[in-house]
């Protein structure tokens, strides 16, 4: 297997813009073509593929592509056309075949879907709070900035829209508040950005509550007040004998007295017998 010293094949490295092309060009350039030079394509990863062989496209290619001399014109490119095509070239010489190949990288450009946020409804000022942004779509890897009720949060957190300090992480698309305050309230939005174009989610609204501590302390206050008065009066009934004249009442009851009456019966009749 030999190379050429001029190099006849080109490493390229191709993009292309799927909104607007929706096709790419597998480029397979040589100085001189003839007729018995023999032509194939693969494509390399975890195995080899079959794109052109004996003068016909092959797999998936053979339905939305064509040939243009040694090039293969692919249409409705997708994110599973991109990787590494090996292009082969061989022709008989008076040497023996001379078989010359090299590699084009084809990069699949994809504009982000509208990414996925995470807004917390309500949240407690003074906690720490994260809002999540993320597209798995877009290719290249799209950067993140987060929207505060329309402006971008990008600038400098201590001055215009915000008072509290929070940071943005344009690659995770996390936006972190460190110790969130009632002024951060509001509806939030992200945006997710790379080369091809841009999307953003729908705005939701965060709503940051103060903490009433003075009226959190009230409560406690009045609760243990009442069960004090509670314990007080129970110890104030015991001292006054409230309890055992309860006792007192129930031997002077009605059935007590049956009961007397009933022995004094039985001894007067015991009596009368002898």
């Amino acid at each position: 297997m030999a190379r050429s010293p001029q190099g006849l094949l080109l490493l390229l490295l191709l993009h292309y813009l799927m909104l607007a092309l929706d096709s790419a060009i597998l480029a397979c350039k040589t100085p001189k073509k003839t007729t018995s030079s023999r032509l194939e394509w693969k494509k390399v990863g975890q195995s080899v593929s079959l794109v052109y062989y004996q003068q016909a496209l092959q797999g998936d290619f053979k339905d939305r592509a064509e040939m243009i001399d040694f090039n293969i014109r692919i249409k409705n490119v997708t994110r599973n056309d991109a990787g590494e095509y090996r292009c082969e070239v061989s022709a008989p010489t008076e040497q023996g075949q001379n078989l010359q190949e090299d590699t084009v990288m084809l990069e699949v450009l994809v504009a982000p879907a509208v990414p996925s946020c995470e807004v917390p409804t309500s949240v407690m000022s003074g906690s720490v709070v994260e809002l999540r942004c993320q597209d798995k779509e877009g290719n290249p890897a799209p950067e993140y900035i987060w929207f505060k009720d329309g402006t971008s949060l990008l600038g400098n957190p201590k001055g215009g829209v915000h008072n509290s300090s929070y940071t943005m992480n344009t690659k995770s698309g996390i936006l972190q508040f460190n110790t969130i305050s009632k002024m951060d309230s509001g509806e939030y939005h992200c945006e997710a950005r790379n080369s091809v174009g841009h999307r953003r989610c729908p705005g939701k609204r965060m709503q940051v509550d103060v903490l009433n501590i003075s009226g959190i302390i009230a409560a406690v206050v009045v609760v243990a007040f009442v069960i004090s008065v509670c314990g007080l009066s129970v110890c104030y009934a015991q001292r006054k004998g409230y309890f055992s004249k309860e006792t007192s009442f129930q031997k002077g009851s009605p059935a007590a007295k049956a009961t007397t009456m009933s022995e004094n019966d039985f001894k007067h009749t015991k009596s009368f017998i002898i």
